[in-house]
């Protein structure tokens, strides 16, 4: 997300991670505002008194901008300045907080603003998946039937969603007039039930407003919505009134219909009508040349030497590849040691082990429970208790439990070193959640799948 949006839970995380007293919070970090982000650039107004500023700046600045780091993943630039300091800055209108509170709203599509087509490398695993992806967002306003729906599919971490949100931005900045709607198959589940459990059939009209009046439907891992029979039966009536009004389509999942063995034959035959794409495993030159796309994007120097041994023995996937080069970005920017061979072996101990099969550890859950929610593993392990860190984290702790053999002790150790009544609390809040509510059990199966598809 981007850092406007997540600017008071960032004020937030530095007053528990550094366990400021509330009188230090109130007086110095909550009346902290961003008045404008230029490029890399990021500058917060403090208030008008120069004393506050200079104290501020030294006390403060560090914390700020490495809490930044962790929630945003952006190194920002981060200079404090005073209201008088203000006016002399050249204004960025969409960029700067004051202005867009005066700017007429935008409907937020739940699109990573990184996930372009200028910034998906392409290789043989993929060049085919990217041409057709291409084409359909370039003739969204008047589909070719061959294309549609178009159904992309592969493993996890392989760039499927960044297609898809390369083709929701791709339409959004060249057919401004089509209205389009992406949305993750658990996220459409958890809306129909939500209507469901409401008994509100204003709601489920709501819903069907909602993604059959576009031009464009994007709904990401498909396969999460198999054997729930009211989504499957939303989903089909939906699907067959864009269809035949001649709307786009768009499908993702980890594998083709025809190996989804409980895939109802109507779902299987639709999903066959236009154009399935797959995209397979990178090979080393293209594993290669995303790192090096990625190390240049983030504006970050490492050695040849430590990005081969990352292609080397990262295989699998993007995901994966791309986790690597983050932690060893976010481990050299927050201790500003450099980074030899040997270093970067150490750091990535845990996650490249080349030649045997991926067990199910703590350390991976909390990896994949972290991404799941948009967030990273040292915001789950940290002291914050803001409510969008302490679900994830309690998440984490239910499918330590239940999908590894660890101590409730070693659990506590890998999340922070919390202990043996806080791991126990919240393993039983959702277990509870769980045995009562569809739509946990949903979040937890899905992401269940994600740490283990087989």
């Amino acid at each position: 997300m981007l850092v406007e949006e997540k600017w008071q839970d960032i004020l937030l995380a530095v007053k528990t991670e550094y366990e400021l007293s509330n009188i230090v919070y109130n007086s110095w970090i909550k009346p902290l505002e961003i008045f404008q982000i230029d490029d890399n650039k990021l500058y917060v107004l403090v208030p008008p008194e120069q004393i506050a500023l200079n104290y501020i700046s030294k006390k403060y600045l560090t914390p700020l901008k490495i809490v930044i780091f962790e929630m945003t993943g952006v190194d920002y630039d981060v200079e404090f300045i005073l209201p008088e300091d203000a006016k002399k800055l050249k204004p960025k209108p969409a960029k700067s907080i004051a202005m867009q509170d005066d700017a007429a709203p935008k409907e937020n599509y739940d699109l990573n603003p990184n996930y372009t087509f200028d910034t998906f490398v392409v290789g043989s695993n993929n060049k085919l998946a990217h041409t057709i992806s291409l084409v359909v967002a370039e003739e969204a306003a008047n589909p070719e039937k061959k294309f549609n729906p178009l159904f992309l599919w592969g493993g996890v971490g392989l760039g499927k969603t960044h297609l898809m949100h390369s083709i929701a931005h791709h339409i959004l900045a060249n057919h401004p007039e089509l209205k389009i709607q992406y949305v993750t198959s658990e996220a459409f589940t958890n809306e129909v039930i939500d209507a469901i459990r409401n008994g509100s059939n204003s709601q489920i009209n709501a819903i069907r407003d909602k993604y059959r009046n576009v031009d464009v439907l994007l709904i990401d891992d498909i396969q999460f919505i198999i054997g729930k029979d009211r989504t499957q039966e939303e989903f089909f009536n939906t699907f067959n009134a864009l269809y035949n009004s001649g709307k786009q389509i768009v499908i993702s999942s980890d594998k083709p219909p025809k190996e989804m063995t409980t895939l109802e034959e109507r779902f299987r035959s639709r999903f066959q009508w236009g154009c399935m794409a797959d995209i397979g495993s990178p090979d080393y030159e293209t594993r290669m040349a995303i790192l090096r796309k990625k190390k240049e994007m983030d504006d970050f120097e490492l050695d040849d030497e430590i990005i081969k041994y990352i292609a080397t023995n990262i295989k699998s996937n993007i995901r994966e590849l791309e986790g690597a080069l983050n932690r060893l970005m976010a481990f050299s920017r927050l201790t500003h040691v450099d980074l030899t061979i040997d270093t970067a072996k150490e750091q990535l101990e845990s996650i490249i082990n080349p030649d045997l099969h991926k067990e199910v550890t703590p350390q991976l859950i909390i990896e994949i429970v972290a991404e799941h929610f948009q967030k990273t593993p040292e915001q789950l392990i940290s002291k914050s208790r803001s409510s969008d860190i302490v679900r994830p984290r309690q998440i984490a702790m239910y499918l330590c439990k239940n999908m590894t053999g660890a101590s409730l002790a070693s659990i506590g150790e890998v999340l922070g070193g919390r202990d043996h009544s806080t791991i126990i609390h919240g393993i039983e809040k959702i277990d509870t959640e769980y045995n009562n509510k569809e739509a946990t059990r949903s979040l937890i199966e899905t992401i269940r799948k994600k740490i283990n598809p087989n």
